[in-house]
């Protein structure tokens, strides 16, 4: 695997996203993330899942400057498999903890959100949903992951602002469950996964899907509709012109 690394501690896979610096979300990444979850699904020696970061950068969402460069065609089929994953990830049964290890916006919170239980590295990081300034709409499916966290109406006001919050602000808000000091950040996620593994595996589970059917049945549903939609503003020249701006601040950096 070129753009993740994977441990096998206590019967838990811990998956550190490892694709440079910030942890950008690229086709290959896609490609290779969806098949390790897959693998561990499968797994009966595995228990659990916990995917964590570079310190600093758990992921700083989409590969931009790649995206940028992709014809109709390529951006499309990027975008159905981004979907399949988060979907995979969502409908993920067994017990599966972030460790958020740094900046955590857009696509990074994403794959946070999917989680059971998401523990943050105290400091100066971000995290959330800020499409909408960027100019890409949001799709259906996203909104109600985000949503099933932190209620419709607060979900709704921060993704419209592209609200970005600090790891006290998402604890408040209820989109993490815990801060730590960076040091301690896997060994906490090992003791709550711990927690969950101490419990019956069938029971639990079933329980996690059960409590997730609304949300799952949301997720899975025809999006070519609003994946049409979204697309379309991707190739406008409003949002072209803002990505473009981007784009060239962080390849300054």
């Amino acid at each position: 695997m070129n753009t993740i690394k994977t441990t096998i501690r206590d019967k838990t896979a811990i998956i550190a996203l490892n694709n440079g610096r910030s942890n950008a979300i690229n086709a290959l990444m896609l490609r290779e993330l969806s098949q390790i979850i897959s693998d561990i699904e499968v797994d009966h020696n595995l228990k659990g899942l916990i995917i964590t970061g570079n310190e600093g950068f758990f992921s700083a969402g989409l590969d931009l400057i790649e995206l940028y460069e992709y014809d109709e065609r390529s951006m499309r089929t990027f975008w159905e498999e981004f979907l399949r994953l988060i979907s995979a990830l969502a409908s993920f049964k067994k017990p599966f903890i972030s460790a958020i290890s740094g900046h955590s916006p857009a696509g990074g919170c994403v794959i946070a959100l999917c989680s059971d239980y998401r523990i943050m590295a105290e400091g100066k990081f971000i995290i959330g949903l800020n499409e909408v300034p960027v100019g890409i709409i949001v799709p259906e499916s996203i909104f109600h992951l985000y949503s099933f966290w932190l209620g419709q109406a607060q979900a709704y006001r921060f993704l419209l602002e592209g609200k970005l919050l600090s790891p006290n602000e998402a604890l408040d808000s209820k989109l993490i469950d815990q801060v730590v000091n960076i040091g301690v950040l896997i060994s906490s996620a090992e003791r709550q996964m711990q927690k969950y593994l101490q419990l019956d595996s069938v029971t639990w589970q079933q329980s996690k899907l059960n409590l997730r059917k609304e949300l799952l049945l949301k997720m899975n549903a025809d999006q070519s509709e609003s994946l049409d939609i979204m697309l379309r503003q991707w190739w406008s020249p409003a949002t072209r012109s803002i990505l473009q701006t981007i784009i060239n601040n962080l390849k300054k950096k």
